[in-house]
C-alpha cells in the first residue's frame, strides 16, 4: 500500500522560520509497530508486538512474517556483520525470558548475548545500539500498564534486576552503566557517530515523571559521565526512541494526538523531531498517528527514514544520510 500523507516541515535555523512541503507515505500497515532497523540490501525489519513476531519489508515492497513467535521483541538493530540485535520481553508462555539477542540471518542461529545481571534476570529489555568499537548498549526498564501492548510479566521464578542500561563488550561481559535512582525510565538511547556522546531518552508517564533526552561523555572504556540535559520534553509526552544522521542530528519520535490517562499533556507534537547536536530543533515531521514509537534510516543512500507508529510504518526521504546505529 503506498497511500502518501500530506505533512508539514518545520525549519528552525538560526532564528529563522519556515515551513515547506513534506511527504510522508505508509510503507505498510499492521498492528502495533516498533523497533524498525534496515539491512545492508535495503530491507526493513520491524516488530509487531501486539501480535508477537518480526515482519520484514522487502526492496520489492514484499511484506511477511521474519519470526513468530518472537519473544516480545521490541528494539532492534543490524550490527556491522550484519546481525540482528534485538530486545525482547520476554514470553512466559514460551519459557523465554527478558533477553537481548544476535540472530545470523545466514544460518538462523539465535545467540542470547544477556538474560540477565549480577544473577537477576532482566526487566524488559527495550532499545540497543552500538558503537565503534562493536560493543553493545541496552535499556531495560518495566513496561507501562496500559501504555504500550507488552506480553505478561516475566515468570516470578527469578528475582527481577531494577533495569537501567547496560553495555555488553565484545568478549560477552555485561555491565550496567546506568541504574535507577540516577535515571527514572530509560528508553531510547544512540550514540553520535564519533562514539564522543550517549544520548539516552527519558519516558516517565508519571506526573512529574522524567522526560527528557539524557546526554552523556562516552568515555573510551565505553563508561558514561557528565550528564547534562539535551532536551527536556516535560510535560508532554517523551520521545520513545531515535536514530542518527552522519552529522550527529538525532531524529526523535515523540508526542501525542490524544491523550492516555498518564502524566503527559499534548503539549509535545506528534512527529519526527529532529535536534542539531547542540540540542536545537532543526525540523520537524509531524506523524498523523499515535502512538509514534521509534525511527531507523534505510534505503540504498541511508535517506530513507523509517517511522513505527501505532499500526503502521511510515517513510520520509532525508537530506542527510543516516547512520545504521
Amino acid at each position: 500500500m503506498r497511500k502518501s500523507v500530506a505533512v508539514c516541515l518545520l525549519v528552525l535555523s538560526l532564528g529563522f522560520s519556515a515551513v515547506v512541503a513534506q511527504e510522508v507515505q505508509v510503507a505498510t500497515t499492521v498492528a502495533f509497530t516498533e523497533g524498525p532497523t534496515s539491512d545492508l540490501a535495503g530491507n526493513v525489519f520491524f516488530t509487531d508486538q501486539t501480535n508477537n513476531r518480526i515482519m520484514k519489508l522487502a526492496v520489492d515492497g514484499t511484506l511477511s512474517t521474519f519470526r513468530q513467535p518472537a519473544n516480545y521483541a521490541n528494539g532492534m538493530v543490524f550490527d556491522v556483520q550484519s546481525r540482528l540485535l534485538a530486545c525482547e520481553s520476554g514470553d512466559p508462555a514460551a519459557g523465554t525470558p527478558p533477553r537481548v539477542t544476535r540472530t545470523d540471518l545466514q544460518t538462523g542461529r539465535i545467540e542470547v548475548l544477556a538474560d540477565n545481571y549480577q544473577g537477576k534476570r532482566l526487566v524488559a529489555p527495550n532499545d540497543i545500539t552500538f558503537d565503534g568499537r562493536g560493543r553493545i548498549y541496552f535499556s531495560d526498564k518495566a513496561p507501562v500498564s496500559g501504555i504500550t501492548p507488552s506480553p505478561m510479566p516475566a515468570a516470578a521464578s527469578a528475582p527481577a534486576s531494577a533495569g537501567g542500561v547496560y553495555r555488553i563488550d565484545p568478549d560477552g561481559r555485561v555491565t550496567r552503566i546506568l541504574a535507577p535512582p540516577e535515571i527514572e525510565m530509560p528508553n531510547g538511547l544512540i550514540i553520535s557517530p564519533d562514539d564522543k556522546t550517549f544520548y539516552l531518552i527519558e519516558s516517565n508517564p508519571a506526573e512529574k515523571g522524567a522526560r527528557m533526552i539524557r546526554a552523556y561523555d562516552l568515555y573510551p572504556d565505553g563508561a558514561v559521565g557528565n550528564m547534562r540535559i539535551f532536551h527536556n520534553f516535560y510535560p508532554g509526552r517523551s520521545g520513545d526512541g531515535m536514530s542518527v544522521d552522519a552529522k550527529g542530528n538525532l531524529y526523535v519520535a515523540a508526542g501525542l494526538h490524544t491523550k492516555r490517562g498518564t502524566g503527559e499533556t499534548l503539549d509535545t507534537r506528534c512527529g519526527i523531531h529532529v535536534f542539531a547536536p547542540t540540542g536545537d530543533l532543526l525540523k520537524f515531521i509531524p506523524i498523523p498517528e499515535d502512538t509514534i514509537t521509534n525511527c531507523a534510516f534505510g534505503g540504498s543512500d541511508l535517506k530513507t527514514l523509517y517511522i513505527t507508529a501505532g499500526k503502521t510504518l511510515f517513510r520520509a526521504r532525508t537530506e542527510i544520510e543516516g547512520t545504521r546505529r
